[in-house]
């Protein structure tokens, strides 16, 4: 799946409760993370719950693994993959996160709490990325 048919998917639904089940569905498909990766090395400050994202960058692409404690949380790290995964480096910087968070319809549903830890796991991605 790439952004716009994310995008897409969730134009598709009309009502928050549906918009949750399918973040929650998202998280849920994501590939487990090793637990040995889940230190204080990959552990993300800012969030509420507890987040660990573990960044690969191999010929320019940059690829991450994430997990949480919490579900919904889970849902927005398969939505940043969506997003940003398998990108250059250069294609991560020009992305911009917050006009898809928009599009998506999140911002106006999510806590300022759960916003600040998307954006502090995007911020750790765009900093990975322009190492």
């Amino acid at each position: 799946m790439d952004t716009a048919e994310l995008i897409e998917n969730f134009s598709f639904l009309e009502n928050w409760e549906d918009r949750y089940a399918y973040l929650i569905e998202l998280g849920n498909a994501l590939p487990p993370m090793d637990s040995a990766d889940k230190n204080d090395q990959t552990k993300v400050d800012g969030c509420m719950s507890q987040v660990w994202l573990k960044t690969d960058i191999k010929d320019n692409v940059l690829t991450f693994v994430g997990e949480s404690d919490a579900h919904i949380v889970r849902g927005l790290i398969a939505v940043l993959r969506i997003i940003l995964s398998g990108k250059t480096k250069e294609e991560i910087r020009q992305t911009d996160v917050e006009s898809v968070f928009k599009q998506l319809g999140l911002e106006s549903h999510l806590s300022p709490t759960r916003r600040n830890g998307f954006f502090a796991m995007v911020e750790r991605i765009q900093s990975e990325a322009a190492k």
